[in-house]
């Protein structure tokens, strides 16, 4: 360690999960990260937990994979609540789940905000479809605006949200005042102003200004794009300014008491200088931080038996088994170095019998005109995996100690690693009740 790195082992708050949930203060909980770290994962089993502790929950996700379907026993999620059943129900909580429909979202405003002629022609106008499909942000801001939905109609005591799989995690911070800004925009005021004048008399007025500027707008973007971007904007027009004020209040219920943020972050470098970066972002734009959830955190049955100890460990066994089979050193099956810093190597390409950093494979038959191999050559192979082990894990606790060294503030609640993937309510609840385990007990939910 140098002198300008931080403390290591430098002790942080633990993150009481079960009180975040179970307090009726908090109504919306939102799982933000980078990419690829779990929050689709976490913010279900949350739900699941929410709902089997008494609350009234509903999980919206943005996650296009529809994991968060299956593992819940849904067979599709929508743009509509769906009741997860199989949730125990006896403490009073429900959950349900949904999916956001981006496009959808945004014909229920339209439809929700305008006579049904208008609505029509919104609907109907090709630069609408487009804007609607894909428009930048569109995704992030219609999540704000299905959030800002369900919080209105107070059907649920507690909305858990999973933030959009962006390439940045702050995307969906900036998108509903980005897309606000356009609709609401200079861009979009000029291209209107022809039809709130009305009349001939105001069209010559603004002939002259407004006959130069479509020409030069017809050679970028198109004759008959820019006709359907001003259609679009003459049928728009009553609606511009509650795209704004509907951002602006998302964002203040984004601020508000009764919101808490989780960054969910896989104890690596490269994601938890993301979830700084996010926590630093969030105190910025004083949005309430819960707290940092470390997802996918490995352990070991035999954590006191070091790398060191178990490497030399194996070493004597290889020596004394080489010894027993009168061979050179190094020369006898199944003991040729097989880990590098990078990780345990697949000599065997791969095939069924090779050895994975999961742990041990089934051993491989002796090759041909070589005698079997022996017990210690198996127990040596098993401590070079423990060794591997053990490493991963003194790397990822250095990670996050250099983490909560510079956040000391910041509580952390660990997920422990499983061995497979989450498919399941059951598996859901064994992610919710490591979440909420407390660091200070040893003993690991079943």
């Amino acid at each position: 360690m140098t002198a300008d790195e931080p403390t290591l082992d430098a002790p942080a708050p633990w993150l009481e999960v079960d009180a975040l949930l179970d307090n009726p203060g908090t109504r919306i909980v939102v799982c933000c990260g980078s990419g690829g770290v779990g929050k689709t994962t976490t913010a279900a089993a949350l739900g699941v937990r929410a709902a089997e502790r008494g609350r009234r929950a509903v999980v919206l996700t943005i996650d296009p994979a529809r994991r968060l379907a299956q593992s819940m026993g849904i067979s599709e999620l929508d743009n509509v609540p769906r009741q997860v059943k199989g949730v125990d129900g006896a403490s009073g909580g429900e959950l349900h789940a949904m999916m956001l429909d981006m496009k959808r979202t945004f014909d229920e405003i339209v439809e929700g905000h305008a006579d049904a002629a208008r609505a029509r022609a919104i609907l109907e106008n090709p630069f609408y479809q487009s804007l609607s499909a894909g428009f930048a942000g569109t995704q992030e801001y219609m999540a704000m605006e299905k959030l800002g939905q369900l919080r209105a109609r107070d059907e649920w005591d507690l909305i858990i949200v999973d933030t959009p799989p962006s390439r940045s995690a702050l995307d969906f911070l900036d998108a509903p005042q980005r897309l606000g800004s356009f609709l609401d925009g200079k861009f979009i005021r000029v291209l209107m102003a022809p039809a709130k004048v009305g009349g001939r008399a105001g069209m010559k007025f603004l002939n002259a200004g407004m006959s130069m500027m479509t020409g030069t707008l017809s050679k970028l973007m198109g004759g008959q794009l820019l006709r359907d971007v001003q259609t679009f904007v003459a049928a728009m027009d009553t609606m511009f300014g509650g795209f704004r004020t509907r951002a602006d209040a998302t964002y203040r219920l984004l601020q508000a008491p009764g919101t808490a943020f989780l960054v969910v972050a896989a104890p690596e470098r490269d994601a938890l200088r993301e979830a700084a970066y996010f926590i630093e972002r969030l105190a910025a734009e004083r949005m309430p931080l819960a707290g940092l959830v470390l997802n996918r955190v490995h352990g070991s049955g035999a954590a006191k038996l070091s790398a060191e100890r178990a490497l030399a460990a194996a070493e004597t066994l290889t020596d004394r088994a080489e010894e027993e089979a009168g061979v050179p050193p190094g020369t006898a099956p199944g003991t040729a170095e097989n880990l590098e810093p990078g990780g345990i190597v697949d000599h065997d390409g791969g095939k069924a019998a090779s050895g994975t950093a999961d742990g041990p494979s089934p051993a491989p038959a002796a090759p041909a005109g070589h005698p079997p191999v022996s017990a210690e050559q198996l127990a040596a192979g098993l401590l070079r995996l423990h060794a591997e082990r053990m490493q991963v894990l003194a790397r990822e606790r250095r990670t996050r100690d250099r983490f909560t060294a510079l956040h000391p503030e910041v509580p952390v609640a660990e997920i422990a690693a499983l061995p497979g993937d989450v498919h399941d309510l059951d598996g859901l609840r064994l992610i919710g009740a490591r979440l909420a385990l407390d660091p200070a007990r040893t003993d690991a939910p079943d």
